[in-house]
């Protein structure tokens, strides 16, 4: 009977995440760090999202992305990507499935316990289809946030939309006449639309790898 009940006892003084829950981030910030098993949790608008497994598609689409990010970043200076690393905007708590960010003179800094606070210059999302929130709240979160570019690839559907902020809202940025757009914010930092959709990475490698300036650091 003892061992019964000492199996009742709650490992945590704080109650997991739950899809849906209604939380203030200090309450949100604090559930997640008493429960390390929660890989990835967003606060959007005062609500909880959580995404517990992560299937094939979307992780062969993360890839893809960081084959073209990765290099981008590595031959750039001032310039770091992140995967899965939390962005605080506002009252919000989001999760970027990658994110690129000026180091220096950016819009966002590093927080003193590891978190993005401010908005980075590019947030990306692989969403399973277009009824995903990436395309709605989540989208909305960084439009409000001022997030400048923002990159959404709907997987079911085989789209890649890439936004940027323009006054107070999103505008579509159009791939020029051979299928490639190109960042207004990562001078060279160019996406070949159909290569990456049909898995063709070299082409796709070979279509952004121009090679940009460094960006510029505050003084």
């Amino acid at each position: 009977m003892a061992q019964a009940l000492r199996s009742l006892t709650p490992l945590s003084d704080a109650p997991p995440l739950q899809a849906g829950d209604v939380l203030s981030r200090a309450e949100f910030e604090r559930r997640w760090d008493r429960h390390p098993e929660i890989k990835k949790a967003e606060l959007i608008d005062g609500m909880v999202y959580l995404e517990m497994t992560v299937s094939l598609k979307h992780g062969e689409a993360h890839g893809r992305l960081m084959t073209i990010l990765g290099p981008y970043a590595a031959r750039t200076s001032n310039v770091q990507v992140l995967i899965d690393a939390t962005v605080r905007l506002g009252a919000d708590d989001l999760q970027p499935d990658v994110t690129l960010r000026r180091i220096d003179g950016g819009g966002s800094r590093v927080s003193s316990d590891g978190c993005v606070e401010g908005p980075p210059e590019f947030c990306t999302e692989v969403a399973v289809s277009s009824a995903s929130y990436d395309l709605h709240q989540k989208k909305d979160a960084y439009r409000r946030g001022r997030v400048p570019e923002y990159l959404v690839w709907q997987v079911f559907e085989q789209r890649i939309d890439w936004w940027a902020l323009d006054g107070e809202d999103y505008v579509a940025l159009e791939p020029d006449a051979n299928g490639i757009v190109e960042s207004r914010v990562f001078p060279g930092l160019r996406l070949d639309i159909a290569a990456m959709l049909a898995g063709e990475m070299s082409r796709a490698l070979e279509a952004s790898s121009s090679q940009p300036g460094d960006l510029p650091r505050s003084e």
